[in-house]
């Protein structure tokens, strides 16, 4: 017999059906009727068996079942009688009369409580647990609320000329603001690839290659300290387009955001998205990050999005006295400080073409119009004190490649844990990813990092400092 999903019982009264899943509750009622509420991916529904009426195999693998037992059970679909109802369940009209069952796995007792919110349990227990975490409705329920948001990204990029294109994990070291990920290379004695922070040269390197509209859903990795609302790696949704100015690449984008978040039921405070200044923004709110909603707007789950535009390209880094990028070193400046900028002159007050997406006080996404021409890359470089050896040996690829000819274009990446984050009211990055870094930055389930013997280290050609 094939199995039904939970969600679909209702649509099958009368018939005989197969079920699979953990056992969620049990209510036994005297001697003769056990209660279990049986859950599956799609929700929860009520089994009666009567055993009085099983064989006496199976009246005892009902007395056996404890909360979290994985089980297959076979039973006719009826209809609940009016005052039987639970109004509070999706298939609160009907039950399921058990009339055969199968243990497919025991379950331990489990360290919290997996039917109720998890949010109060201690985070090392939660993800040294990560598995039983997921089972409960809260995590299950923002878990694929995740996979739906990226399932309508995809939809409508699908539907505006986007090619899905992967790029590598493995690749290297620029500087892109934060700490890099290193691989050793073990053919390459003493060499290393870096982890990469986006896939920001790939993209352009993509628009260079004539595919003009690029997206994927990337994987990102920083060696930053983790968060509430950031860890060692990520998940964006990453966009690029050729032949764009900055409002054409804002529009495309806040129509997908309106198009995903809608799709999920969400309301949006304001359409159009707001346009902010960064100037504007910190005098106004004292952040490029700001939450415009009311305190009912933030009761009721209202997005609040808006841009953030006009930023600084270059500010001084305290430590060495240089110029460094503010957001990233491969975008345009504006137009009217091109020449500027082509001069090394005013580096202070040129800004840039960065747009920040921002949403109830979270950064959502950042792009940008990017540089294209090979003397505007050359130029930030020499902006922040690199030499022509320095450039040559960081970015010359990319300026090799735009003198075959880069088209025009800019993009943005949508960090996918901060927009689920607003989507779903939760106010820390570990409630939206299923196996999450902790604080302390290990990994869930998995005791990780861990030493490395030293066969493999040899292997690698690295050796440690006690050694």
């Amino acid at each position: 017999m094939q199995r039904t999903w939970i969600d679909q019982t209702t649509e099958k009264i009368g018939e005989t059906i197969r079920l699979n899943g953990w056992v969620h509750r049990i209510r036994k009622m005297g001697d003769k009727l056990v209660f279990v509420d049986l859950r599956d991916g799609s929700g929860i529904a009520q089994v009666v068996f009567y055993k009085p009426d099983l064989d006496e195999q199976t009246a005892a693998r009902v007395d056996e079942l404890r909360p979290e037992f994985v089980i297959e059970l076979e039973g006719v679909v009826n209809k609940r009688g009016e005052k039987q109802v639970n109004a509070d369940l999706l298939t609160g009209t009907i039950e399921v009369g058990g009339s055969s069952l199968t243990i497919l796995n025991k379950a331990k007792t489990p360290p919290f409580e997996v039917d109720q919110d998890s949010s109060g349990v201690g985070e090392n227990v939660r993800l040294k647990y990560r598995y039983l975490d997921l089972r409960t409705e809260r995590m299950q329920r923002n878990i694929r609320m995740r996979s739906d948001w990226v399932q309508a990204c995809r939809e409508f990029l699908f539907g505006r000329r986007f090619v899905e294109i992967e790029t590598p994990l493995l690749t290297k070291a620029t500087p892109e603001g934060s700490r890099d990920f290193v691989v050793p290379s073990r053919i390459q004695p003493g060499k290393f690839f870096a982890l990469p922070q986006s896939p920001q040269q790939y993209k352009q390197l993509l628009m260079t290659a004539g595919f003009e509209n690029y997206f994927q859903t990337a994987r990102a990795l920083r060696d930053e300290d983790p968060r509430a609302d950031r860890g060692f790696e990520h998940t964006q949704i990453d966009i690029e387009m050729s032949f764009v100015e900055r409002d054409e690449v804002m529009a495309e984008v806040e129509a997908m955001v309106i198009f995903a978040a809608e799709k999920l039921g969400k309301t949006i405070k304001e359409k159009p998205f707001p346009r902010i200044s960064y100037k504007e923004a910190i005098e106004k709110y004292g952040d490029d990050k700001f939450d415009l909603r009311t305190n009912e707007e933030k009761e009721s789950g209202v997005l609040a999005y808006a841009w953030v535009i006009d930023f600084p390209f270059f500010e001084k880094d305290e430590k060495t006295g240089r110029w460094t990028f503010t957001h990233n070193p491969f975008s345009n400046p504006l137009p009217e400080f091109r020449e500027d900028h082509l001069a090394g002159k005013n580096i202070e007050n040129i800004l840039t073409s960065q747009y920040d997406l921002v949403c109830n006080g979270y950064e959502s996404g950042g792009g940008s119009i990017r540089a294209h021409e090979p003397e505007v890359l050359e130029a930030t470089y020499k902006a922040m004190g690199y030499s022509e050896e320095e450039i040559k040996e960081s970015v010359g690829h990319m300026i090799e490649a735009f003198r075959y000819g880069a088209p025009p274009h800019g993009g943005i990446a949508l960090g996918v844990e901060r927009n689920l984050m607003n989507l779903t009211g939760e106010d820390a990055l570990r409630e939206v990813v299923a196996f999450p870094m902790t604080s302390t930055g290990n990994t869930s389930v998995m005791d990780a990092p861990t030493n490395l013997d030293k066969v493999t280290l040899d292997v690698l050609h690295i050796t440690t400092k006690k050694d």
